[in-house]
């Protein structure tokens, strides 16, 4: 099968307001704060890179175990040791919990939840979507303000931000939040949770970035400013 022809980009010349200042404030906050906690986060993993008991096999699949990996690499990490790692963690933990509350309530207060929630009929539009950008589908499906896929990672990063946060009291207070470590199978477990979460932002930071400039450039420039001059609406 051929690869079709792309469909013909058609801006919208008129500016128009596109992200309200807590949405841009929330979204630049996170996007200084969580590269750091990822990175400060990856010196404390760094003191046992391993899951389980010391000399036991891992109950879980890690490809970056410390029988299999040389270690993270310096660059990649935030602290120099454990204890500065540690402290960084926590300085900048509260901070990001903070972002995303405020973030949520803006969403709750405003309505907009609306346009980012995805919904059981979204499925259709998702796959419709997908197939568009693997090129299999010609014309680009309907949109609003945001399209079928751009719903389930916002959805789903969410849903992440809240898992990430529960699994990190569950292993800073495992005594005290018992119930709460028992509710992600255990301290280990819930030490696993946490780990794996830090690669599913890393993945959805990563196609996000790539989405923006090869899909819909000035949707960088609207997150600066707030004003959106592109190819798709900017309202439901």
């Amino acid at each position: 099968m051929t690869n079709p022809s792309p469909e013909p980009v058609q801006l919208h010349l008129t500016p128009v307001r596109r992200h309200h200042w807590m949405v841009r404030a929330t979204h630049w906050l996170s996007a200084l704060l969580l590269p750091a906690m990822i990175a400060s986060g990856l010196q404390i993993y760094s003191a046992f890179p391993h899951f389980g008991q010391k000399g036991n096999v891992s109950p879980v699949p890690n490809p970056f175990d410390s029988d299999r990996f040389g270690g993270m690499p310096e660059w990649a990490r935030l602290g120099g040791w454990l204890g500065g790692g540690i402290n960084w963690h926590f300085a900048l933990a509260w901070p990001f919990v903070l972002t995303g509350l405020a973030y949520l309530i803006y969403l709750t207060v405003s309505g907009e939840w609306r346009a980012l929630l995805f919904r059981p009929r979204d499925v259709p539009r998702a796959w419709a979507m997908q197939l568009y950008y693997l090129r299999v589908r010609r014309e680009h499906p309907p949109q609003g303000k945001h399209n079928a896929l751009q719903k389930a990672a916002y959805t789903s990063i969410v849903l992440l931000g809240a898992l990430t946060v529960l699994t990190g009291f569950a292993i800073y207070k495992p005594v005290q939040l018992g119930w709460l470590t028992a509710l992600f199978g255990g301290f280990e477990l819930a030490r696993y949770w946490h780990f794996l979460a830090v690669w599913v932002f890393v993945g959805f930071t990563a196609i996000h970035v790539i989405l923006v400039f090869v899909v819909d450039p000035a949707s960088l420039r609207a997150m600066f400013n707030g004003w959106y001059r592109g190819r798709f609406p900017s309202h439901d």
